[in-house]
């Protein structure tokens, strides 16, 4: 027994015809649009899931977005809601700046992103640290 039955107005019908048709954008996005055309002919979840090559679990989520949500949160994908802890609070920050504008270490022309990261881990201002944390970090600060 489906929970979520999907019902498509003629407008919707139409816009995820056009969508369908023209074969431009994003692929999840035209899957979704082919996977809700098919649950308003009435297609079981298995169905629809074999014919568009994605799983039943994946035809599941989007009928229930639908129903649920709208119909442009159907067809685009959920963005994550939790927040990015930051690696290296302001402090941390500055001492890579100032790492980074001082003088290399002897037999370096410059400093490069791997050895920033091993120095701040030598220097005890973090436990570790990742080359691509640095360039981040470095890149926000131009």
């Amino acid at each position: 027994m489906k929970k979520y039955i999907v019902t498509l107005t003629d407008t919707e019908r139409q816009t995820l015809k056009a969508l369908t048709s023209t074969g431009r954008g994003a692929a999840r996005r035209l899957a979704h649009a082919r996977i809700l055309l098919k649950a308003d002919q009435g297609l079981t979840d298995e169905a629809i899931a074999q014919a568009v090559e994605v799983s039943r679990p994946t035809v599941e989520r989007v009928r229930k977005r639908l129903v649920e949500e709208s119909l442009e949160a159907a067809l685009d994908p959920r963005r994550t809601e939790r927040p990015r802890a930051r690696r290296l609070d302001g402090h941390q920050e500055a001492q890579l700046i100032a790492l980074a504008c001082s003088v290399p270490p002897a037999g370096q022309l410059r400093w490069t992103l791997r050895l920033l990261a091993e120095k701040m881990v030598e220097l005890e201002y973090v436990d570790s640290l990742s080359y691509e944390t640095v360039r981040r970090t470095l890149k926000k600060t131009n």
